[in-house]
């Protein structure tokens, strides 16, 4: 089983997104017993709290499964739970540095490190464009899936 953690700063929103759309996308193509997908904060601010209305209201306009979620905090153990921790820009991958010490394992990457054009994902809380968010996310995730199947991770017609 592949252990992915999306990570952002408040977990409320591009993480959230992240983790709904994956398991949407492996539930879809039906390899979700191969993952186990969650996600977490880089920052204390919102923890407790619920996914954003933005990213509640984006996903649920094209009929992607809102999960059960509360925002919590990434922990030291986290990075010997999961295979992969991705982050959403250089500030939570700063962040994760900070809260993990290093990354001996090469766990930790940025989302759309896995396409042709590397970059941050603007936070919504600031800019309120879910839907650049949402496009940002899936070109990430796509880039991600094709990772796994052409380093032989899982089998998968794409």
């Amino acid at each position: 089983m592949i252990k992915i953690l999306f990570v952002c700063h408040g977990n409320i929103c591009r993480s959230t997104m992240a983790q709904f759309v994956f398991q949407d996308m492996v539930n879809k193509l039906n390899i979700s017993s191969e993952f186990y997908i969650d996600s977490a904060a880089t920052s204390t601010e919102e923890l407790g709290n619920g996914p954003h209305y933005g990213t509640v209201s984006k996903l649920k306009s094209l009929h992607i499964p809102v999960l059960k979620h509360r925002a919590r905090q990434i922990t030291r153990s986290d990075y010997k739970d999961y295979d992969y921790i991705i982050g959403m820009d250089q500030w939570n991958y700063k962040n994760m540095l900070r809260i993990f010490g290093q990354d001996h394992e090469k766990k930790i990457s940025l989302l759309l490190d896995y396409t042709e054009n590397p970059r941050s994902i603007a936070d919504p809380w600031y800019t309120g464009n879910f839907d650049e968010t949402y496009d940002d996310i899936c070109e990430g995730l796509e880039g991600f899936l094709i990772y796994l199947k052409n380093n032989r991770y899982i089998d998968l017609q794409i």
